[in-house]
């Protein structure tokens, strides 16, 4: 009966929007940080063609990664979770097979899906190599019936894994992975089938390796930063082909692209990456966790415009899933996202959820406009746990403390951090599956140099830039 209701309730508000379930496409940048968008002026960086994307859709200016680093964004795009949940703990770990992801209930659905790009969820470590053919958590497992992907990063002319064939491309890497995904793309729009693509890149993650043409603009900046922002400058370049590619098939308007990062910027780069939010990739505060996002969806965002209503990689199942008139079955319990549907028509007030993330010990909680940030014991003991409260809306820059100041708010937020916290342990130990505990046929977090189907490429790979240290 529960099923029943929610699936009409689901129907009246597609009824409501005017528009059919639409193709969907992801697209998520490695390492791109906040302020790396023209958009938000950057000082050195043009992005011609992600402006032109928040011009003609909906622009977040407050929206968060699923972690501070890479593999944990991933799943909790894949899952609606957060990713201690899922237990992608860090970078490099693989996602639980008993989790239930957006892939897998859209193809389940009818939707022709494809993975391209970085996969990063397999349990894989170093710079990215191409996916086996029979990896148990590569992204055919997981609900992608085509794929072109690798394990980690990937730059220039990359060898990159086709459903377990192995093929070397040339040139950039966004725009390798952008033209397969329009091909496949293609085949879908012939065919009148419904499609979830998803281009997940390896720009701008080190090593920073750019074309010439595209590191000329930053010639007055260091040697890194010159092929970082490159980068950058082919990955929106690719982003205006696929745009361009969707209106040639006459399918742009019955098409949602999302666009966001993975994890906030990079740390040592002149100009900043983060746009003035505090800390870089890896941190809880602001600059680690917020990143940039759009959706672009002429059908659904009829009127253009910027939102800071506050919203994160664990709301894209729940967003997606309701358009898609998907039954509640196909999302594991506890969902950490909510539906941002309604929002596409117009602001919708505060958030009636709030923002939860654990990493690496740390947890945080976001509740509109507070923010509550708990670091653990150092391990060494020398520094003792300690606990922060921010008001975003007044400190973007998470810089003046409320833990003493605001007792009231402390305790209502640090009430919603020891809640969200439990829930989180309990998710961990395996609780939310049917079996009650996590499988022990999980893969082991190890460097890809360790698995022996890879051992007869090393001789080949050793010229390989990105692979030349972790083969020495």
């Amino acid at each position: 009966m529960k099923n029943i209701l929610l699936l009409f309730s689901i129907a009246l508000a597609l009824l409501a929007t005017g528009v059919a379930a639409p193709n969907v496409v992801l697209v998520m940048a490695d390492d791109q940080g906040w302020g790396e968008t023209g958009y938000y002026n950057h000082p050195v960086l043009k992005t011609p063609n992600l402006d032109a994307m928040a011009a003609n859709g909906l622009r977040f200016d407050r929206f968060y990664a699923g972690g501070p680093v890479c593999s944990p964004t991933r799943a909790t795009v894949l899952t609606g979770r957060s990713h201690d949940r899922t237990g992608v703990f860090d970078h490099g770990f693989a996602l639980r097979d008993q989790e239930k992801t957006l892939s897998k209930a859209l193809q389940q659905a009818g939707y022709a899906t494809g993975h391209f790009g970085k996969w990063h969820l397999n349990g894989l470590r170093g710079p990215g190599v191409p996916i086996l053919a029979d990896d148990s958590h590569g992204p055919g497992p997981f609900g992608f019936e085509t794929w072109v992907s690798v394990t980690n990063f990937f730059d220039l002319n990359p060898v990159m894994s086709r459903q377990g064939k192995f093929e070397e491309f040339k040139g950039d890497s966004s725009e390798i992975i952008v033209d397969e995904a329009l091909r496949f793309i293609t085949k879908q729009a012939k065919s009148k089938k419904p499609f979830f693509a998803v281009i997940w890149y390896g720009t701008p993650h080190s090593p920073w390796m750019a074309l010439d043409a595209d590191k000329e603009p930053f010639k007055n900046l260091s040697p890194k930063a010159r092929d970082h922002y490159g980068e950058l400058v082919a990955m929106d370049r690719s982003i205006g082909t696929l745009r361009k590619g969707l209106r040639e098939l006459a399918i742009e308007k019955n098409t949602l692209v999302w666009f966001t990062s993975d994890n906030g910027g990079l740390p040592g780069f002149k100009p900043s990456t983060t746009g003035g939010l505090r800390d870089f990739k890896g941190s809880m505060y602001e600059g680690g966790l917020r990143v940039p996002a759009i959706i672009e969806w002429p059908g659904g965002v009829s009127a253009p415009r910027a939102t800071a209503y506050p919203a994160g990689a664990m709301d894209i199942f729940p967003t997606i899933a309701q358009l898609a008139r998907l039954p509640a079955s196909t999302m594991l319990q506890p969902q950490d996202g909510l539906s941002l549907v309604p929002l596409m028509a117009g602001e919708i007030g505060p958030r009636k959820k709030p923002i939860p993330f654990r990493s690496r010990g740390r947890s945080a909680v976001i509740d509109n406009d507070y923010k509550i940030l708990s670091f653990p014991k150092n391990s060494n003991g020398k520094k003792p746990a300690r606990v922060e409260l921010y008001n975003l809306s007044r400190d973007v820059s998470e810089s003046n403390n409320l833990i003493e100041s605001e007792p009231e708010t402390t305790k209502k937020m640090k009430k919603l951090l020891r809640s969200s916290v439990k829930s989180i342990e309990s998710s961990v130990e395996g609780h939310d599956y049917p079996e009650g505990k996590v499988k022990s046929t999980q893969p082991p977090r190890i460097f890809w140099t360790d698995v022996d189907a890879y051992k007869p490429y090393f001789n080949q790979w050793r010229k390989r830039p990105e692979y030349k240290s972790r083969l020495k």
